[in-house]
């Protein structure tokens, strides 16, 4: 081939490949899901998960030695204060009170014999008709008789105790447990068990611990109402996630703080006219601080957590991003506040973060709020609302 026509044909092909790069159309833009900042009113509130107890539980022990014969109660209904709840064998218990009051007798036979001699004796010495002696031994009887008298009388009372003991009733008015004997155990105060445990659950008590920081910050929302931290409103949620129609509040604060876990341990009641809550049970308790007026919220997974900082990625008018650095503020259920960074009615990525760069143009269309969130803002603190 001549030179010439090589020549040719290269410069024809080295056009063509340089046209067809010309002609190739560019790569499509990402889409992404974007939501607008909204703005509204939010209350500011603190979580913390709570234990649920009875308001007393009265521990039932048996409090003499004997064959237990009988269980006067249901487990798990509700006891009336004074109900029977067991019954042991009162037979000895019934012995030893006819004993007691024999012994009673006697005594009382020797008083009054010791009584009546002090009786005679007494005109005789004044007129020294005895002798002094006489009257000592006499005195000394009337005294001695009085106070075996007394010791037979309260051995009497004792027997009766004892014999009341053998029905063991309920001290309170409450939900009795499960029982811990069977009928025809011997029981004992020494016994390592109890027999059972009544507890009184209207109204019910939550334990849950509140840290320096958070007591710090509810007592001075409390003051800065004019009110006091026992005075705060609480909501308690359930383990199904419903709210419990009856509002709670601060019944016991403790003294100190737990110096192995920095902690108040505080108790708060709630009414309970169903019994629907029972000890054991867990649940979460809100106390409503403040309302955040005008506040700008964010889906949470709209905000991305970069080494300790927090950015959210902004689609402008002319569909470019903006990685925009934010200050958040308080969590509320799936939005965050952002208290800096953003304004009102700005589009921000909710879903696609990752396939955008600063600058990049992308086609946004409305977020999805039933898809599957991305994780990539940090979990939500102990307290935090």
């Amino acid at each position: 081939m001549k030179p010439a026509l090589i020549a040719t044909t290269l410069i024809s092909i080295f056009s063509l490949m340089a046209c067809g790069e010309k002609s190739a159309p560019p790569p499509p833009s990402p889409t992404v899901e974007v939501v607008s900042v909204a703005q509204r009113d939010v209350p500011v509130y603190m979580e913390w998960i709570g234990s649920l107890d009875g308001n007393v539980n009265a521990v039932i022990r048996p409090q003499v030695t004997g064959y237990l014969i009988r269980q006067n109660y249901r487990e798990g209904d509700l006891v009336k204060q004074g109900q029977p709840l067991f019954e042991i064998d009162p037979r000895t218990f019934e012995a030893a009170v006819d004993e007691a009051k024999g012994q009673r007798a006697q005594q009382v036979a020797r008083y009054e014999t010791a009584s009546a001699n002090l009786a005679r004796i007494k005109p005789l010495a004044d007129l020294n008709a005895v002798s002094k002696k006489d009257l000592d031994d006499a005195t000394g009887s009337y005294l001695s008789a009085k106070a075996q008298l007394e010791a037979a009388e309260a051995a009497l009372k004792t027997a009766k105790l004892n014999l009341g003991f053998t029905r063991i009733t309920s001290p309170v008015t409450g939900i009795a447990g499960i029982a811990k004997a069977q009928i025809g155990d011997l029981l004992s105060p020494s016994m390592a068990t109890e027999l059972t445990t009544v507890s009184t659950v209207d109204p019910v008590k939550v334990y849950f611990n509140i840290s320096e920081r958070e007591y710090l910050k509810v007592a001075n929302a409390a003051i800065a109402a004019g009110s006091k931290p026992e005075n705060v409103p609480l909501e308690l949620f359930l383990v199904d996630g419903s709210l419990y129609p009856h509002p709670g509040k601060v019944a016991v604060l403790n003294r100190q703080v737990d110096v192995s876990t920095g902690t108040f341990k505080v108790a708060a009641l709630f009414p309970n006219p169903n019994n629907l809550l029972r000890p054991g049970q867990y649940g979460k308790v809100r106390a409503t601080m403040s309302v955040d007026k005008g506040a700008m919220l964010v889906p949470q997974r709209a905000v991305t957590e970069i080494q300790g900082r927090y950015v959210v990625a902004v689609v402008g008018a002319d569909n470019k991003v903006d990685i925009r650095p934010v200050t958040v503020g308080e969590r509320v259920g799936t939005e965050w506040v952002i208290t800096k960074g953003l304004q009102p009615g700005e589009q921000v990525i909710a879903e696609g973060t990752q396939k955008v760069r600063p600058g990049a143009t992308v086609t946004p269309k409305p977020f999805a709020a039933g898809a599957p969130a991305e994780k990539t803002a940090a979990p939500a603190t102990a307290g935090k609302g």
